[in-house]
């Protein structure tokens, strides 16, 4: 079997999303979103875990090229790679689950984002990061957007990356939206977007806005195709999954940490010697609590 149809299988799906009946298109974002997943899986259960039904699967298939479901998986399931972490769980995990009470709980969640942290930091691809990092150091502005949960990551990229990227906007400011504070953007300017599933609506109205007026985009999502109105030009993308009811954000943070990394990294001696005025700044203001000093 050729081992890039996979490959080709899945741009072609990215590729078609916005003509494909809703239907499809539910089903193709499953594919796309869970390839080991769905090389591995039946066909009643790809259907149950897609929320669509059998028929439509087999439609998607003949759609991309194949006599059947089963011709569809196979390209999947021959370059299966588990997305778990690899190897046995620490020592330290296993006497969390023996502990009784609240320990397996404390371990299942240990457990997951030990995982998940791998699993994102795994999907960055050395070049995809040096493309990121050149889009934000060369725009002209970035501005950064997320809401509800995921603003909290957006607040901690923000308070420290624009010390190696002081044209970072963090948006919106105060009580407006992020459509108004890009209302005056221009092309070659960067929006960097910050969204997870169930993905926001402000968010994604800010993304395709954006588009329209010929911003750059960067996304830190769980899903290359997040909606068919657009395309991001760059997408980080990080795992959520969690054991318990919301999102797991350990992965997305260490991704943003990454990125961090990278900015302070490509700003050389000009991002280091900001961050360090910074650091003088608040040690002169004695922001830093001490037990020894009083102001």
């Amino acid at each position: 079997m050729d081992p890039s149809l996979r490959i080709r299988t899945l741009a072609r799906l990215k590729e078609a999303m916005p003509d494909l009946s809703r239907s499809l298109q539910q089903a193709a974002k499953y594919v796309i979103d869970n390839p080991s997943d769905f090389g591995l899986d039946s066909i009643r259960d790809t259907a149950a875990k897609s929320g669509v039904s059998t028929y439509t699967l087999v439609r998607l298939a003949e759609w991309a090229g194949f006599q059947g479901f089963d011709e569809f998986r196979n390209p999947f399931r021959q370059a299966l790679v588990s997305a778990a972490a690899g190897g046995d769980p620490p020592d330290w995990v296993h006497s969390l689950r023996q502990s009784g009470g609240s320990g397996g709980v404390q371990a299942d969640a240990a457990e997951n984002a030990i995982a998940i942290v791998q699993r994102s930091l795994r999907r960055i691809r050395p070049d995809q990061l040096d493309r990121v990092v050149t889009l934000l150091t060369q725009a002209p502005a970035v501005y950064l957007t997320a809401i509800r949960a995921s603003f909290g990551l957006a607040y901690y990229l923000h308070y420290v990356g624009r010390m190696a990227l002081p044209r970072m906007q963090l948006i919106p400011r105060q009580m407006g939206s992020a459509i108004d504070e890009l209302h005056m953007a221009q092309p070659g300017e960067v929006l960097l977007a910050i969204t997870f599933t169930p993905y926001s609506r402000e968010t994604i109205e800010a993304c395709a806005f954006a588009r329209r007026k010929g911003l750059k985009l960067i996304m830190i999502s769980d899903s290359d195709i997040v909606s068919p109105e657009f395309q991001a030009d760059e997408t980080l993308i990080a795992s959520v999954l969690s054991t318990h009811d919301f999102g797991c954000y350990s992965g997305a943070m260490a991704v943003i940490e990454t990125l961090i990394a990278a900015l302070v990294d490509r700003g050389g001696a000009a991002a280091r010697d900001r961050i360090a005025s910074y650091d003088q700044l608040r040690q002169e203001r004695q922001d830093y609590w001490s037990a020894t000093k009083k102001r």
